[in-house]
């Protein structure tokens, strides 16, 4: 806990994951015996172990951080330890920055060192920039110059993170092409560069679902391992998710939960997985799928959304009424298509599924 200029307490809302499983890396590291990659903090199978779960001899318990195939996360890390890059594709809402996030916290110990890719990103958030009075005031120089997430990872041989790199414009995602497969960055304002250390590696994200997707050039792809995250393949394994993260950000918000409200996970799930995939869960009836991509993370959103309404405006207890504005918001991103598709899904499917009526009245609820 530290404290602000006033005095009053300040505590991060979401920290840094090498902050909030500090105690878990560190019980990694203390029973690490295998050999580690250079600059790493743990050695690869310890990695693997930290994003899928496990007991360690002393007892200590490492929490799953990705729950999903095994090999997926073996071939995500051992691309880090060569010196090819890692490329995270996936549909919005596997996890991918997640992934991302964990990877880098136990490999180079820190996450930070992060490109936020949007349309608007510039060549300097990869490459380096300048600080404009010490520019003018005593033109180009070390001292001047403002390095890039990208280009401190090379100089310390650390992991660098790009999330979202396909939104990055395409004249900009090939800055990359020279950093990847020469492992230099150079700076020709000072007739230098910088090479990258060992140790020193990349993890981007991407998907081809949204709108607004630049698509990468043969040449940048040619550069990474591409791993692809599948969205969870059963109902039981997407359910275990969201209680999972759910339960989490609950605590940070200081929100109750109890076994009560895995009912209504469920059932989130379930809606979101019959809309996703145009067929009820049995197999029986086809549906339509309205234009959202109703995520794994839409459902962990709409279920904490659920719960702080439970808290604060009724008994604790998450019921259908605390979800039912939630997956209405999520489901019917176009007012006109999508809301016939969720009308339809109801009157077709929910009206008649038993034990669902209070779901099904409070969804007529707020549709109305």
């Amino acid at each position: 806990m530290s404290k602000s200029e006033n005095g009053i307490g300040t505590e991060a809302l979401r920290p840094h994951a090498e902050d909030a499983f500090a105690h878990e890396l560190k019980a990694l590291a203390d029973a690490d015996d295998r050999p580690r990659p250079t600059r790493w903090k743990l050695s690869p199978r310890a990695v693997a172990t930290y994003l899928l779960g496990g007991t360690l001899d002393d007892g200590t318990v490492i929490t799953p951080k990705y729950v999903g195939p095994r090999r997926i996360v073996e071939v995500a890390v051992t691309t880090l330890a060569t010196d090819r890059a890692l490329l995270l594709l996936g549909v919005p809402g596997t996890a991918k920055t997640w992934v991302s996030e964990h990877l880098a916290a136990a490999v180079s110990g820190d996450s930070t060192l992060l490109v936020q890719g949007t349309a608007g990103t510039p060549e300097e958030a990869i490459r380096y920039g300048w600080n404009y009075a010490r520019l003018l005031a005593h033109g180009p120089s070390r001292e001047a110059l403002v390095p890039s997430p990208v280009m401190r990872a090379m100089a310390q041989g650390m992991t660098a993170r790009v999330e979202e790199l396909t939104r990055i414009p395409a004249d900009v995602q090939d800055t990359l092409i020279t950093v990847l497969s020469e492992k230099t960055l150079p700076i020709p304002e000072l007739g230098e560069e910088v090479q990258a250390v060992r140790g020193f590696n990349l993890i981007a994200t991407a998907n081809d679902r949204d709108r607004g997707v630049n698509e990468l050039s043969s040449a940048l792809r040619r550069r990474f391992n591409t791993v692809v995250l599948p969205l969870p393949a059963t109902a039981d394994a997407e359910v275990d998710i969201v209680a999972r993260r759910v339960d989490q950000m609950g605590r940070s918000l200081d929100l109750p939960a109890g076994p009560e409200g895995l009912e209504e996970i469920r059932r989130v799930v379930t809606v979101f997985r019959e809309l996703r995939d145009g067929v009820t869960d049995d197999g029986r009836t086809k549906v339509k799928s309205p234009s959202g991509t109703l995520s794994t993370a839409e459902a962990i959103s709409v279920v904490t959304n659920g719960l702080a309404l439970a808290a604060h405006f009724g008994d604790g207890v998450l019921r259908p009424s605390d979800v039912a504005a939630g997956i209405l918001g999520a489901v019917v991103r176009d007012p006109a298509a999508d809301k016939v598709v969720w009308q339809e899904y109801l009157e077709a499917v929910v009206r008649e599924r038993d034990g669902w009526k209070d779901f099904y009245r409070a969804c007529r609820e707020v549709t109305a």
